[in-house]
């Protein structure tokens, strides 16, 4: 990229480092934002610093939050005996946009991976044990990825919660609302009829 200038490579190399951007993507962003003026910019710029200085984990659910404990773990309107655990922050927000879910979440930070040197101790699983002896939960909802990293995750930490007799589930998993049946893959298939519902 010599026919770029020095700031325009730093901005590209910068973005092409975030995650689903190619340094094409990431020429196309830098190009736009030229375009743009200087407040947007900076505007933006004054976002993603804010959101760095003020951003925690929650010391309870290990979720993002700006106080400590976070909004969901300190509602008086959660079900307390439920936890639903997720891998990442993100997990939670797209389960809280259904509105649906009304317990609480435990973030694991990830999921098991020997290959990429992931062990139990590198997530919050010790945390979560100790949640489960502390409060009064009756039922625990896996939520991991459908992945290989993801069942070997729920897997473990099925292993470990069943001598505390707390109820065990994990999320539906099948076919999509609106795709067709030729569609879907195997596995997905297999899940879906696996994790049918009577009518």
């Amino acid at each position: 990229m010599v026919y770029l200038s020095k700031s325009l490579q730093q901005a590209v190399e910068e973005l092409s480092k975030l995650p689903g951007i190619g340094r094409k993507s990431a020429q196309r962003i830098v190009f736009y934002l030229l375009k743009l003026s200087t407040e947007d910019v900076t505007a933006l710029a004054d976002a993603l610093i804010n959101v760095k200085q003020k951003a925690k984990y929650c010391s309870i659910c290990f979720n993002i939050t700006e106080t400590d404990p976070c909004p969901i773990c300190t509602a008086s309107h959660r079900d307390r005996s439920v936890i639903c655990v997720v891998e990442e922050a993100n997990d939670v927000a797209a389960l809280e946009k259904s509105g649906e879910y009304k317990g609480l979440y435990h973030v694991l930070g990830g999921s098991l991976s020997p290959l990429d040197g992931i062990g139990p101790d590198d997530l919050k699983i010790k945390e979560l044990l100790l949640r489960l002896q502390e409060d009064v939960v009756t039922e625990v909802i896996l939520a991991n990825n459908p992945d290989a990293e993801g069942e070997a995750t729920a897997l473990y930490l099925t292993k470990l919660i069943k001598p505390l007799a707390i109820e065990i589930s994990r999320i539906a998993r099948g076919i999509p609302v609106g795709t067709d049946l030729e569609y879907a893959d195997e596995i997905t298939l297999l899940k879906a009829i696996e994790g049918r519902t009577k009518l």
